[in-house]
C-alpha cells in the first residue's frame, strides 16, 4: 500500500464518505425526523376562513392585506377578505419546536461520534489511510452536525463547544502527534 498513494486516499475518502453515512442513517434509523405533517394536517377540503376571528379560532394568524388599497376595483357582489389567514401559523410553531429539539439532538449524537471516531483515529496512526479515514469521518460529523444545529444554538453554547472542541483538538495534538 505505501506504493500505491491513490489507492491509499481512495480508501481514506471512502472511510470518511460511509462513516459518516452510517452515522446519520444509524441516528435516523433509531431517532425519527420529525414530520410538518404530523403537526400541520392536510384537510381534504379547506375552509378559508374570511376574518380575523375565524383565523385565530382555527389557529391561524390573521395578516392585514394593505395592498387591496391600491387594487382595481372590485365588481360589486364579489366578497374579498380584507387580509389573509396563514392556518398553519400554530401547528408550524410547534412543529419548528419539536424541529429544533431534534437537531440539537442529532447534533450531540453526531459531535460524540465523530469525536469517538477521531481519538479512534489517531490511536490508530500506525494505519495510515485508516487513521486518516477516521480522522476526517470525525471532522466532517463535527461539521454536518453544526450546519444541521447552527441556525438554532444559542450564541453562548456555539462558544462553549467551539471552545471545548478547539481545547480537545490542542490537547490530541500535543499528545499524540510530535514532531
Amino acid at each position: 500500500m505505501k506504493n500505491m498513494p491513490i489507492l491509499k486516499w481512495a480508501l481514506v475518502v471512502a472511510i470518511v464518505v460511509v462513516l459518516n453515512l452510517f452515522f446519520n442513517y444509524s441516528i435516523f434509523l433509531v431517532y425519527k425526523t420529525p414530520k410538518s405533517e404530523d403537526f400541520c394536517k392536510q384537510e381534504q377540503v379547506q375552509k378559508i376562513p374570511q376574518n380575523q376571528a375565524e383565523c385565530v379560532a382555527v389557529g391561524g394568524q390573521w395578516t392585514s392585506d394593505p395592498s387591496r388599497a391600491y387594487e382595481k376595483p372590485i365588481p360589486a357582489g364579489v366578497s374579498v377578505p380584507a387580509g389573509y389567514c396563514n392556518t398553519q401559523f400554530t401547528c408550524q410553531k410547534e412543529f419548528d419546536a419539536v424541529n429544533k429539539v431534534y437537531n440539537r439532538n442529532v447534533f450531540v449524537a453526531l459531535v460524540v461520534l465523530g469525536l469517538i471516531a477521531l481519538v479512534i483515529g489517531f490511536f490508530l496512526f500506525e494505519i495510515t489511510a485508516v487513521s486518516l479515514g477516521l480522522s476526517f469521518g470525525g471532522v466532517l460529523s463535527f461539521i454536518i452536525g453544526s450546519i444541521r444545529y447552527w441556525s438554532d444554538m444559542d450564541d453562548y453554547l456555539r462558544v462553549i463547544i467551539l471552545g471545548l472542541a478547539l481545547a480537545a483538538l490542542i490537547w490530541l495534538g500535543i499528545k499524540k502527534i510530535k514532531d
